[in-house]
């Protein structure tokens, strides 16, 4: 076989089902064909201690900022999340660096003869993009010894590619009405989906949740004699200064008192960290390494593009993948808190599956000036049908195709004191930093 290149390696991924970019109303999931992919190349998920984080909103940020505290704590470790902003490679890091396009092609070229292999058996139908991901993530964990694997699920949980992993501690955060065309269509049907990650005598942390969600929580712990920490109830923060670039806060837990700062904005994120705070305790309390020190570096430390990140200032540029109503409305709630502004301008896009009405009526607070575009991503929704979501509620929205043009017309037509707020799916941040990255340098972020 040739030796690939970064482009063939991606090509080949992307070759099956990717439900990333595809719809997923007649998807149905199960890990049986990951437990067998697993299986025939010796369980590699099972090398290194793990931590796993389910939910709704802020999964990703949590799992960034554990992975941060256990790398500040001296542990090597791997963090696997999805989707990426703008490459593949950010899926899969260790200590915080990507593995390199050359290291996933080499991952690719060593793995392509068990997936080709499993998949002419034809035992458990055909992998997935996602499922091949998840176990190149697990063998190069392997292969590069780490200690700990920090893992993100894709979606849902109890039938996720990674729920097959034995976790030291869980993670759950918000849970909000998201993906229910495949979670369900309730709060507590979603919440049960979630968490199907809960192992038995496994220690949960769980970020504030409504008490839908709460008391499906706390019965699936019961049921597996796993104990519950909540923040709100067990671990507490209390912030004490907030600036447009940082927030530091102060953290009660279980074991100790915290002061601590993160370079990421929104109150939301101050839930994050405490879960996060709340994770590296119940660690410690199993004998890991991890100091006071070791949580606070972490957290210092820690980098998550495209949350409520200012990418330029005169005007102010923010970009926030809020991809449904609730992160929508933390997004409304946070821009005042964190911001000083005369107007916005709002450029948004999402993906056609999402409860765009509901998302409309929660960025209504901002919506004075309305920009709406779509996407490269194959599951974009149209621009005239979000044009014609605002329109209902009253606001008249342009239409302007590509995003990178949508980005420079909210730009030109700014004031020196307005905010250009792009916000919707992770698909179109990514293109919008694309644009500002190659555009709007002149203009960097301080």
């Amino acid at each position: 076989m040739s030796q690939l290149d970064y482009k063939a390696a991606i090509d080949y991924i992307l070759r099956f089902a990717d439900y990333e970019r595809l719809s997923r109303s007649s998807v149905i999931f199960d890990t049986s064909r990951i437990e067998a992919l697993l299986e025939k190349l010796g369980q590699p998920h099972l090398a290194a201690e793990s931590v796993h984080i389910a939910g709704t909103k802020g999964k990703g940020s949590t799992a960034a900022m554990i992975a941060s505290i256990l790398t500040a704590s001296g542990h090597k470790t791997g963090l696997y999340t999805s989707p990426h902003l703008h490459s593949f490679t950010e899926r899969i890091r260790i200590d915080g660096q990507h593995i390199s396009e050359a290291g996933l092609a080499a991952l690719v070229q060593k793995l392509k003869p068990e997936f080709d292999a499993f998949n002419q058996l034809g035992m458990h139908g055909e992998l997935t993009t996602f499922e091949i991901l998840t176990a190149m993530a697990f063998v190069y964990f392997k292969d590069q010894r780490v200690d700990f694997q920090v893992l993100e699920t894709g979606l849902g949980g109890r039938l996720d590619a990674t729920n097959v992993v034995l976790p030291r501690a869980c993670a759950i955060t918000s849970i909000s009405l998201d993906h229910t065309e495949v979670l369900g269509n309730t709060l507590a049907q979603i919440a049960a989906e979630k968490a199907g990650i809960i192992k038995p005598g496994c220690v949960v942390v769980s970020a504030p949740q409504v008490p839908e969600v709460h008391g499906v929580m706390s019965s699936v712990c019961r049921q597996r004699e796993a104990r519950l920490i909540e923040v709100g109830q067990d671990l507490v923060w209390r912030l004490t200064e907030r600036s447009d670039s940082s927030q530091s806060f102060k953290v009660t837990g279980l074991r100790g008192s915290y002061d601590l700062a993160i370079p990421l904005l929104g109150e939301h994120q101050l839930d994050n960290a405490t879960v996060a705070c709340g994770v590296a305790e119940t660690l410690a309390g199993l004998g890991v390494r991890i100091s006071a020190s070791g949580i606070a570096t972490g957290l210092s430390q820690v980098s998550w593009p495209g949350r409520l990140q200012v990418l330029q200032r005169n005007p102010l540029l923010v970009v926030d993948g809020a991809h449904n109503a609730d992160s929508a409305m933390n997004l409304v709630k946070a821009l005042p808190q964190y911001f000083r502004f005369d107007d916005v301008i709002l450029v948004f896009g999402t993906s056609r599956e999402k409860d765009i009405s509901s998302m409309v009526d929660a960025l209504l607070p901002i919506s004075g000036k309305v920009i709406v575009t779509q996407s490269r991503n194959p599951r974009a929704a149209d621009a005239a049908a979000l044009a014609a979501a605002f329109c209902k509620i009253g606001v008249k929205a342009r239409e302007v195709q590509p995003v990178g043009s949508a980005v420079s017309l909210a730009l030109r037509e700014a004031g020196p004191a307005d905010l250009v707020c792009v916000a919707g799916s992770l698909f179109l941040v990514a293109e919008a930093i694309e644009y500002h990255e190659t555009t709007v340098q002149d203009s960097p972020a301080r």
